[in-house]
């Protein structure tokens, strides 16, 4: 099992993602979230998803990002969709686990 925790900035609307695979190509995800629009986003997509399909298509183009792009209020830059498909991507081997982060320079 892979987890992470998303921290998305001044919301301080903190997303903790599980993911498990058992075959390295279908995985499954529970999405804790502050954030109601996540919290529906994970309701009407449900939790198993292909992670050839979510993980290795072009940038912006997963079933995540096409919820969002309907549905989300607009705030283009929030790490979260990034976050939970990362944790897919480690626990199906696609990725290595390496901390990520964006760090503002004064």
């Amino acid at each position: 099992m892979t987890k992470v925790t998303i921290n998305p900035g001044v919301c301080g609307l903190i997303t903790t993602v599980e993911a498990h695979s058992d075959d390295q190509m279908e995985v499954k995800v529970t999405v804790k979230s502050g954030c109601e629009a996540v919290r529906k986003m994970m309701e009407e997509l449900g939790d198993t998803f292909d992670a050839f399909a979510c993980c290795l298509g072009k940038p912006g183009t997963s079933v995540f990002y096409d919820y969002a792009r309907e549905h989300f209020p607009g705030h283009a830059s929030c790490p979260t969709l990034a976050g939970i498909l990362k944790c897919m991507e480690v626990e199906c081997g696609l990725a290595l686990p390496k901390e990520a982060s964006i760090t503002f320079e004064k």
